[in-house]
């Protein structure tokens, strides 16, 4: 029995509540009670959160031994007899601060039903499932949230009376270890990781994995680690980045199938001329202006579908709406970057006013770089029924309780299985019910690559997740926190860090498990300040260019010792190096707005109005680091860009569309229609590029075969042009090498510019004696 091995009153409490243990909650249960390392794959809405807490929660009430007698919990002990004031005693670390908000109000509901809940005083005798009768009191459990949101004087009270429940983020993590607020850590004996796919593959991934490593150090005894994941693959390497190579680990797959109802829809006869006059003769009145290809008089964009989008997805957002104007359920919007985000829900506004309806705010925008409490106000409107449609960048990709969201629409390809699935699952947040999405390809390219990933949705194959090996700016970033650290302890102050034992830590994580010791040194070198060519003469000016030694290292005694300053470096950096400066945007009082990009703030002026949350705001003042704004309602503002948003297409999706491009352009619209749930206007659109492009080449690119085509341009210089389906993370390094070649045979200077279908060269026209593309070379 799936609750065996819980308490009494924790039973009476789930059954009360619910049907059964889903899948996930009656298979890893077992092994979380045993204290086993336990990953748990689900998908969204399967209980899977529950089921990593409820173990926990049970042993923390002081449920887990009845024949303790109840004044022992009123003295404040734990299940394990011991006292209950040493600290927190699970750790909860989510990849989105607005995920970690939504798990601490939802553990209120069980902590409530098990009599735990410090609001509601706890159980007392007589309470829930006693009666009438004497039943045990129950200690109450504590849950806190600690994120960069989180005030200065809330992060002091934890220190002072540190919670039972910890809810926090990885860089606030890692900053709790950083500082003398690790204390509280030293009693921590189970760490839940959500969402952990979300950072497996990439550098932040690696920042975490050696911060757990520091948190089972901290708390001087193994932690039990229990990772949540949506359906990824393959599920042993997520297994092996949660607990490191020299630990075992319990997979608990139950990443059920979900049912899927996908269209993919094209809203103009022909995607080649979207702007053409019979597309501009059907949308009538409904056409609107276009601000990324701005035309004389604001009349409806020529040669974009975007014109053609905006109806449509009122349409949708309307119908998702009960006839008598309640509330039935609500639409996210998903696109690919912030601009987008800003600029749809703008469209979506002013088109819902200008409509017969006349109806007022629809949409609102939602990403990352809205400040957390602008992000909270529309997650809660949506969640109430009172904002018909959300539109998200990947903010809302994660498991956040977004309430009834009746459908997904999915604007431009999501570039990946994975991103697809979890984006469409939001709608139908529950398992047994059917996720109903629609995807807007933009342009013909686009739809070839809907259609395969729409295909490979249903099929549930999903990209192979690639844990990075060795990253060495987090190393040596990780590396300073911890030596400063242990400055900060009364053993650090005497004996500093031993070197051994450091990279003992390093290589337990599996990012670092293959980090030779060599390379390891090299790093160490390089925050002692030596350099390629032994010891700097010119020290002085590298530390202007903050090259400056940041640790001591004693090569005889093994040990290492922070420098001056070295703490507060760690403390100002606590996430993974980023790709872009951003500009916190603020109200004069200093309230936080939320963020731009840096080139973007670099073009813009004092008096300017720009979109931001799809309010608008007047820039007052813009200062070293930030931007000063008021609000602008009503004002015509400037949709903002941010860069580096783009998203590559994996390779494993790359191999796929070259293999279906070689199938279906012998294939009829009809066929397509019918197996990849695409509708009639988009079949033929497909069917048609697909042709065109072996009309003029005579062979298509494919995972077998490369096109190459040359022409000359404007200018008479010729262009090279490499076309293949393999996306643009082979096509950006293939790319530079390509460029690297012609400067080193030919002494040219090559622009070269990708995209996920193929790679352009420029090469200078010299003439005769000059490089002329279809020499053998």
């Amino acid at each position: 029995m799936p609750l065996s091995s819980f308490s009494p009153r924790v039973r009476e409490w789930f059954e009360r509540a619910f049907d059964a243990p889903t899948p996930a909650q009656a298979r890893a249960w077992p092994a979380i009670a045993r204290g086993e390392h336990v990953l748990v794959s689900a998908p969204t809405g399967s209980g899977k959160t529950l089921a990593a807490f409820l173990w926990a929660l049970d042993r923390l009430s002081g449920e887990g031994a009845l024949d303790r007698p109840s004044s022992e919990h009123a003295a404040g002990r734990g299940s394990d007899g011991e006292p209950r004031g040493k600290g927190t005693r699970v750790v909860y670390v989510s990849p989105l601060k607005a995920l970690a908000y939504d798990i601490e109000r939802n553990l209120r509901a069980p902590l409530r039903g098990i009599g735990a809940d410090p609001a509601g005083g706890g159980t007392q005798p007589g309470g829930l499932g006693q009666p009438g009768g004497l039943g045990p009191a129950v200690c109450p459990v504590t849950v806190a949230i600690r994120t960069g949101d989180t005030p200065q004087r809330e992060r002091a009270a934890m220190v002072r009376n540190p919670p039972d429940i910890l809810v926090t983020t990885p860089e606030s993590l890692y900053l709790i270890l950083t500082s003398q607020a690790r204390s509280m850590l030293s009693g921590v004996e189970a760490v839940i990781v959500d969402e952990i796919h979300a950072v497996a593959h990439s550098k932040r991934g690696a920042h975490l994995a050696l911060t757990l490593e520091r948190l089972e150090a901290q708390a001087g005894k193994p932690v039990q680690r229990i990772g949540l994941s949506a359906t990824q693959h393959p599920l042993e390497e997520i297994g092996r980045f949660l607990v490191g190579p020299h630990r075992d680990v319990k997979i608990v797959d139950a990443g059920v199938r979900k049912q899927l109802e996908l269209r993919i829809e094209v809203p103009v006869e022909s995607m080649a001329e979207p702007g053409g006059p019979s597309a501009a003769a059907a949308l009538g009145e409904n056409a609107v202006h276009d601000p990324l290809e701005p035309v004389p008089g604001g009349e409806s964009t020529h040669g974009s579908i975007w014109p053609a989008i905006y109806p449509e997805l009122l349409a949708l957002v309307r119908r998702a709406r009960a006839p008598t104007g309640e509330a039935r359920g609500s639409t996210i919007v998903f696109v690919n970057n912030r601009r987008s985000a800003e600029r749809v829900a703008l469209r979506l506004n002013e088109l819902a006013a200008s409509s017969p309806e006349g109806d007022g705010e629809i949409a609102r925008a939602h990403h990352g770089s809205l400040a957390r409490e602008e992000r909270t106000k529309v997650e809660e409107l949506l969640k109430a029924g009172e904002l018909p449609c959300l539109v998200a960048t990947s903010s809302l990709e994660l498991g956040i309780d977004m309430g009834a969201v009746d459908l997904v629409v999915q604007i431009e390809s999501p570039k990946s299985v994975a991103r697809g699935l979890q984006r469409i699952g939001r709608a139908g947040h529950r398992v047994d019910e059917v996720s109903r999405g629609r995807i807007f390809p933009k342009f013909r390219g686009d739809l070839l690559e809907c259609a395969v990933v729409a295909r490979r949705m249903h099929e549930g194959l999903i990209e192979p997740t690639v844990v990075p090996r060795n990253p060495l700016d987090v190393l040596a970033q990780q590396i300073v926190a911890i030596v400063a650290a242990a400055a900060s302890s009364p053993e650090g102050e005497s004996g500093g860090t031993n070197v051994d034992e450091l990279y003992a830590l390093v290589t337990r994580t599996y990012t670092y498990s293959t980090l030779s010791r060599a390379l390891f040194e090299n790093v160490l070198d390089m925050l002692d300040g030596r350099w390629a060519g032994g010891l700097s003469s010119g020290f002085g000016d590298r530390s202007k260019i903050g090259q400056r030694a940041r640790i001591v290292w004693d090569r005889l005694a093994g040990t290492l010792r922070a420098r001056r300053g070295s703490r507060q470096l760690a403390i100002a950096n606590a996430g993974t190096i980023p790709d872009r400066g951003l500009y916190a945007v603020t109200l004069p009082d200093g309230r936080r707005v939320g963020e731009l990009d840096e080139e973007m703030v670099y073009e813009a002026r004092p008096g300017q109005a720009f979109l931001l949350g799809a309010s608008t705001w007047r820039i007052e003042e813009i200062t070293r680091d930030r931007v000063i704004v008021t609000p602008a309602p009503g004002a015509p503002g400037a949709v903002p860009f941010w860069k580096g948003d783009s998203v590559g297409r994996p390779v494993e999706l790359g191999r796929a569309i070259g293999a279906f491009s070689r199938w279906a352009v012998e294939q009829e619209p009809e066929t397509l229609q019918r197996d990849y749930d695409l509708d009639e206007r988009a079949a033929r659109n497909l069917i048609a590029y697909l042709r065109e492009q072996q009309a003029a080449t005579r062979v298509l690119p494919s995972e077998r075969t490369i096109v190459l085509e040359r022409f000359r341009d404007e200018i008479g210089d010729w262009r090279l042009c490499l076309l293949s389906p393999y996306g643009g993370r082979v096509h950006a390094a293939w790319g530079l090498a390509l460029s690297a070649r012609v400067r080193e045979r030919y002494g040219l200077e090559a622009d070269v510019i990708w995209s996920d279908d193929g790679i352009v060269m420029h090469l200078p026209d010299l003439g005769d004696g000059g490089l002329a593309p279809g020499e053998d070379d």
